[in-house]
């Protein structure tokens, strides 16, 4: 489902690479605040840019601090600090929302070495003392009482293939995007295997999906997920 018009060329990749050149450490802020937000899994924790944005929020600070010492104008000094505000209100819940997916889906993160190796050094630590008091709780107050067959804090029983007690992210939820560039070939529908049409057969696969610049689609995650990773489409 769309909204909005869109023309149907693609806008070259070096007017794409001069539209990111041109936006500032707080609009990149919002950007991948928006895609943690919408997005269903962690996505590559940004240590550079949110080292900057650490450091302008101590020199903006510093500079509210000295314009209030020096007597500026007043509306002056709340237009900075109206800045600084949005700034740390951004990072803080880029931060938070970061922390909720980890408490969520710790087991399912750290035992993945690609999600893992998205988390800041300080994330890892966290993960992994969530999860080892975690377990610690779930064996001293359940686990031990159970049966041998069933303390296993990742599986139902010993017999389970899977580790079908991890909470892992459900990709194929639906989500708001936007993206700059003209898509096509996008497949949004797998075979479905497991739901076949009336004759008995596999429903056969939808048509590829195309997308236009500057256009609003409302589409499942899964499809779009390397293109959201490549930063080619935007989620909202």
């Amino acid at each position: 489902m769309a909204s909005g018009s869109g023309s149907g060329s693609g806008i070259p990749e070096t007017d794409d690479y001069e539209s990111l050149v041109s936006m500032t450490d707080v609009d990149h802020l919002k950007r991948i605040w928006r895609r943690e937000k919408a997005a269903p899994e962690i996505f590559q924790f940004e240590t550079a840019l949110i080292d900057r944005i650490r450091e302008q929020i101590q020199l903006m600070e510093e500079t509210v601090d000295e314009f209030v010492e020096s007597g500026v104008d007043p509306l002056t000094v709340s237009l900075y600090q109206m800045d600084l505000d949005r700034t740390q209100f951004l990072l803080r819940s880029y931060l938070r929302i970061r922390l909720q997916k980890i408490e969520k889906y710790m087991f399912h993160i750290v035992k993945s070495t690609d999600l893992f190796n998205r988390l800041s050094k300080q994330e890892k630590s966290f993960a992994e003392r969530c999860c080892d008091d975690l377990k610690m709780h779930l064996e001293e107050s359940i686990l031990s009482r159970l049966p041998e067959n069933y303390q296993s804090i990742l599986q139902q029983s010993i017999i389970s293939e899977e580790t079908d007690m991890v909470p892992k992210p459900q990709l194929d939820v639906f989500v708001v995007c936007k993206t700059k560039y003209y898509l096509g070939h996008i497949q949004l529908e797998d075979m479905d295997d497991g739901n076949p049409d009336h004759s008995g057969n596999q429903r056969p696969l939808e048509e590829p999906f195309e997308m236009e610049p500057n256009v609003l689609y409302f589409v499942r995650y899964k499809p779009i997920k390397k293109f959201v990773e490549e930063g080619r489409i935007d989620l909202y």
